[in-house]
């Protein structure tokens, strides 16, 4: 199932990565920061699971820097307990990071 998950995030991180720049528009920013809780999600089971932190080379490119400060906040806050409030997190952080000011 792990095995799973991560192959999808995998595949999904390309297409993300594609999308993140500064020219996008506010709708596809929004899509683009619903791609990260799956990132979110399988940070919060690797660290429950005792799993070390995995995090993606940077390129210069929007999607590993903002799916690394994802990862980093979730190891590092223990009150991110639920996999709901890693989503919230995650969301909230992206839209943040990207600059995203409507819902």
């Amino acid at each position: 199932m792990k095995r799973l998950c991560l192959t999808m995030i995998c595949a999904l991180l390309p297409a993300a990565l594609a999308w993140a720049d500064d020219e996008m528009p506010e709708i596809e920013k929004i899509r683009f920061c619903q791609r990260f809780r799956d990132h979110a999600v399988m940070a919060l089971y690797n660290r429950d699971g005792g799993t070390p932190m995995k995090l993606y080379e940077e390129d210069g490119s929007n999607g590993p820097r903002i799916a690394n400060v994802i990862i980093r906040r979730i190891y590092a806050d223990q009150q991110i307990d639920t996999p709901k409030k890693a989503e919230t997190f995650s969301r909230a952080t992206c839209r943040e990071m990207m600059g995203v000011t409507g819902d």
